[in-house]
């Protein structure tokens, strides 16, 4: 669509809005426009290669006629003759641009090209005097201007929050965060392959759902006007998948994005990527070996090692991982013994004794959660199980038939961080119901609406096998296979407050 330069200007901010150089790119797209040469009217460029093929592939090329583009980021004009440097989707190369060569309009065009404009060269690959490779330019053609000036090369971008709001010029001058997300595809793809090759069947559940449960996440509500119906975004996909095993399916998982309506830190976004898996006829430890085995091959696909760097550590992720009971690394770490504590009354005394906080009607498993968070989780640097989680704080996992009061539950820690859970599924829906109704007692002490599942409970009277499943963060993982500290640098649009 051709651009009338009346609408550019009635487009256009006011000048104090505008750098000096952003007001002259824009009188330059002006000029173009009311010459009709305007980039945005060209609707395609035929490519014949991208920088990174043509750099490793110069023996055979060299000579050839090659068409790509990409975006200016660097040129130096030597009177008849510049070079610049293009930036495509796989990399940089320079092109060589000569008067004789593109003639004398051309060229004088292209040298009030702007840093950052996107470019299409026509022309020959060769090798400099200096030895690089690059693309003799027979004819360039603008394909879009650049109305903005590029942050100063050698400083980049660095306010973070200025790069995550503005992702996409992040990646501009930035070119390791563009490698960290194709990094972050290439671990998706490998968690689908290990799951896919084992026989797990790939399913989509509902991300809008009538049931606030009782879960301690808190979540999204919105309204369906047509059915005049409130309505919230997941927290999970667990229900829903553990209804297709029992529809008949015995193996399914899913790669989702999840909503929680919760606190931002380096760690945590409201919306973020899980993958959740349900096994039939398996356990918790088989489903340890299957985290020991998918976290070993997901890095060896994503990074050539099983031996990665994070933050200073060396990550070893290769198996066997150590498994400890959660009373066990408490006891180990600070001394108190969870099977001293005959009542609610006496784990919260011992707390308070301790000066760790709980809350006024926390019951013993809160109270070992909360040791185990002051005392032993930023201790777990190396890959580690912490397993037999009380049932006070596992209510979908089942209890573990010689010790009722704890559970066939695992957690796993990497770095001092929750990396993902997983359970022996609660498959008695007898037992399933007095913990969500008791779920749904804690929140509504806490003025918090929740509701029972009835649809769950019903799938499960009509059978579960025994099950195991698991849950864990996407975001997590390509923080630890990229040495990234924050979730906010491995999530191509974190949630940020508005600028008002």
């Amino acid at each position: 669509m051709n651009v009338d330069p009346q609408d550019l200007q009635t487009a256009e901010p006011s000048a104090q809005q505008l750098s000096e150089q952003e007001g002259i790119r824009r009188e330059k797209l002006m000029r173009l426009t009311e010459a009709g040469e305007s980039p945005y009217a060209i609707t395609r460029f035929a490519l014949t290669h991208r920088s990174a093929e043509i750099l490793s592939h110069f023996d055979t090329l060299e000579g050839s006629e090659v068409r790509i583009a990409g975006r200016m980021v660097s040129r130096r004009i030597m009177g008849k003759a510049s070079f610049a440097h293009m930036l495509d989707g796989e990399g940089q190369i320079q092109f060589y641009v000569r008067r004789d060569d593109v003639g004398e309009d051309a060229y004088a065009t292209f040298k009030d090209y702007d840093l950052g404009d996107i470019v299409g060269v026509a022309g020959t690959v060769f090798r400099t005097q200096k030895g690089e490779i690059s693309v003799h330019a027979q004819q360039l053609t603008l394909l879009s201007k650049c109305l903005k000036v590029l942050p100063e090369k050698f400083h980049g971008l660095k306010d973070p929050d200025l790069r995550y709001r503005q992702r996409y010029v992040d990646m501009i001058v930035n070119p390791d965060v563009r490698d960290t997300f194709r990094t972050r595809s290439r671990i998706i793809s490998a968690v689908r392959e290990f799951l896919d090759a084992r026989g797990f069947i790939e399913v989509d559940t509902p991300v809008l759902q009538t049931v606030e449960i009782g879960a301690a996440a808190r979540t999204f509500k919105t309204h369906h006007n047509a059915l005049d119906l409130d309505m919230f975004l997941r927290i999970e996909t667990e229900l829903y998948l553990k209804r297709l095993i029992v529809g008949g399916f015995e193996k399914v998982y899913e790669v989702g994005r999840l909503f929680r309506n919760e606190g931002m830190d380096a760690t945590h976004n409201p919306e973020f990527t899980s993958v959740e898996t349900y096994q039939a006829y398996v356990d918790y430890n088989e489903v340890m070996e299957m985290v020991e085995q998918l976290y070993a091959t997901v890095a060896l696909k994503a990074c050539g090692t099983t031996l990665v760097p994070y933050q200073g550590e060396m990550i070893e992720l290769k198996a066997p991982w150590p498994r400890i009971p959660m009373a066990q690394a408490v006891k180990d770490a600070c001394g108190v013994d969870y099977a001293d504590w005959q009542t609610d009354e006496d784990a919260r005394a011992c707390l308070t004794k301790l000066e760790v906080h709980c809350e006024k009607n926390a019951k013993r498993g809160d109270c070992l959660a909360a040791l185990f968070d002051k005392y032993v989780e930023h201790t777990l640097i190396q890959p580690t199980f912490i397993t037999d989680y009380p049932v006070d704080i596992s209510p979908l996992a089942k209890r573990k038939p010689k010790n009722p009061d704890l559970t066939e539950r695992f957690e796993f820690f990497i770095s001092g961080h929750e990396m993902g859970n997983a359970f022996s599924e609660l498959n008695d829906p007898v037992d399933q119901r007095r913990r969500f109704e008791e779920q749904v007692r804690v929140r509504a002490a806490e003025g918090i609406r929740a509701e029972v599942d009835d649809d769950f409970v019903t799938a499960l009277e009509y059978g579960l096998p025994p099950t195991g499943g698991l849950g864990f963060g996407i975001d997590r993982m390509v923080m630890l296979l990229t040495d990234n500290a924050s979730i906010r640098d491995v999530l191509l649009f974190p949630t940020m407050k508005p600028i008002r």
